[in-house]
């Protein structure tokens, strides 16, 4: 018989790595980048909201707007383009911290309770990923639907544009879809009100006596964006927008 000597597997977790790497594989990295890229996600779900209520003010306005934005031409590329990054940023940070939690704690506690002091455990807290996973697919349906959806003609002070706001109308006078909207928001909703909060504690921007401040805010942060999204499709389907 002949002793053949096996090489040892080799062990990716003793190579050299980058300190970037590294800052994202620890546990403090993963924090900072997941409130860093929700907050900023945040901010950039809060300023569509208020262009998409631009269509309360009329087409004109609405698409004024969206005309604006398709001015800045590269420039609007690469923030598309960065706005997709950090999304998927988030969502592998977030990942990562959902598949290491069941790793270590494969089976779910039957009862949540707080080990002292003011606990800040939610439905929202507990249902991120499933909220995470909606808004992604959303998203991407979303895009479909308006940005590489049908290019209706029109004019805007004398130049050929596009009629966005027709686009927007037409959608949402189907029900299916106004409902569909709504179900999201319910989920994007839930997602802001702990994500919010959760941030900027992540960024180490809260102390314990503005904890419940901070945590009340979030709260009625989610529920105005989530309203104000809310708002117009069904404005649009009971005709008051159109």
């Amino acid at each position: 018989m002949t002793n053949v000597l096996k090489a040892p597997e080799p062990n990716n977790e003793n190579l050299p790595q980058s300190p970037l790497l590294r800052f994202y594989r620890s546990p403090i990295g993963k924090k900072l980048i997941s409130g860093a890229t929700g907050l900023a996600l945040a901010g950039f779900v809060l300023v569509h909201m208020v262009g998409n209520l631009l269509l309360f003010v009329g087409h004109d306005a609405y698409n004024a707007y969206a005309e604006h934005l398709a001015s800045w031409g590269v420039l609007l590329y690469a923030v598309e383009g960065l706005l997709v990054g950090i999304a998927l940023l988030h969502m592998a940070v977030g990942g990562s911290v959902f598949v290491g939690r069941l790793r270590a704690r494969p089976q779910d506690y039957a009862q949540y309770e707080s080990v002292g002091g003011t606990s800040y455990q939610s439905f929202s807290s507990r249902t991120m990923i499933i909220t995470g996973a909606i808004l992604a697919v959303f998203l991407g349906l979303h895009l479909w639907t308006f940005k590489f959806g049908p290019y209706y003609p029109t004019d805007l002070d004398g130049q050929p544009v596009r009629d966005l706001a027709r686009l927007v109308v037409e959608v949402f006078h189907k029900l299916p879809y106004a409902l569909g909207y709504s179900g999201v928001l319910l989920g994007l909703g839930f997602h802001l009100r702990h994500g919010v909060w959760s941030a900027v504690q992540s960024l180490g921007a809260l102390h314990q006596g503005i904890r419940p401040i901070a945590y009340g805010l979030s709260a009625l942060l989610a529920m105005a964006i989530a309203l104000g999204f809310g708002a117009l499709p069904w404005a649009i389907y009971g005709g008051l927008v159109g």
